[in-house]
């Protein structure tokens, strides 16, 4: 059954070290938030108007994180959980001012947690996943989702000492998955499966704008402003309603020639979710880009790679 999107709900929060915050979801907000399963940190530009000089100056220098809910009265969840960068304290025209927070999901972690450890004869790249997420522990990282990883095992001990992204990378590409930290969890999906949540229906009842579009990145779809839409999720439409890509002039057969698939069922993965919102204003959307998918297939062969 389509969920019917009505009546806009967002909350914005800041916190500091000590875990006292501020909420801003009674001001006007605006903001633009990409996230996908890449591995490098999701982004957010966020932007809260006419604050006095004085908590402008607070948030500045005294917060860290900052969580922002977005949805409607019936959906309503975190579309961004991440370290705050920067502040920038602004005049937009003569009588509205602003904060424009710039942040990064799990950013901190990202750049600066190293692996510092061994593992014993046996281990497998989970036990390494494992131990990259605990490197991240201290910097508000955790340890979320983990999809399938190989059975084999080391035939002898190894020793970690770098980056702990750098071995999240590694044991994702032996496990043939990308991995990616989503609201300050790390998250680790098979390039060819999906979270194993179920699939967003989009229909124009339940938020579809205009019509979906077969581009040489994937299918574009834009639809009203949903927290369930997750990077490496699923969604659903109708596949009659995509708008088949023109053919460029090129060679025949090249990759100009070879758009990514539409789903025969409708089925997509997400790949990039853009979410665009301002709560005294217009926008209040997600724009996917997504591949299609065999939901009928075993997990790990579900998604298509053209």
């Amino acid at each position: 059954m389509d969920q019917i999107q009505y009546i806009r709900r967002c909350n914005l929060y800041v916190t500091g070290q000590s875990g006292d915050g501020l909420d801003l979801s009674n001001l006007h907000i605006k903001f633009s938030i990409k996230k996908s399963d890449a591995q490098t940190p999701n982004a957010a530009e966020i932007t809260v108007y006419n604050l006095s000089d004085t908590t402008a100056q607070f948030i500045r220098k005294e917060f860290t994180r900052v969580t922002l809910q977005a949805g409607y009265e019936s959906n309503i969840g975190v579309i961004f959980d991440g370290n705050i960068k920067q502040c920038r304290i602004g005049r937009e025209n003569g009588t509205d001012t602003y904060i424009n927070i710039s942040a990064g999901d799990g950013d901190d972690a990202y750049n600066f947690a190293v692996v510092s450890g061994t593992l014993a004869a046996g281990a497998t790249q989970a036990d390494q996943i494992a131990a990259s997420a605990n490197a991240m522990n201290s910097r508000g990282v955790t340890l979320g989702y983990v999809g399938s990883t190989p059975d084999a095992v080391l035939p002898r001990g190894k020793v970690l000492f770098g980056m702990a992204r750098d071995y999240l990378r590694s044991s994702s590409a032996s496990s043939s998955a990308t991995w990616s930290i989503q609201d300050g969890k790390i998250q680790v999906v098979e390039r060819t499966a999906v979270l194993p949540d179920q699939a967003v229906r989009l229909t124009s009842k339940s938020g579809l704008i205009g019509t979906p579009e077969q581009t040489e990145k994937g299918i574009a779809i834009r639809c009203l402003l949903n927290p369930q839409i997750k990077a490496a999720g699923r969604v659903q439409i109708d596949q009659s309603n995509v708008q088949e890509a023109a053919i460029p002039t090129a060679q025949k057969g090249s990759a100009a020639n070879d758009p990514p698939a539409i789903a025969s069922d409708g089925l997509y993965r997400v790949l990039v979710v853009e979410y665009v919102g301002d709560n005294r204003g217009n926008d209040w959307y997600s724009d996917l880009t997504c591949l299609a998918m065999d939901d009928s297939a075993v997990p790990a062969d579900q998604v298509s790679p053209q």
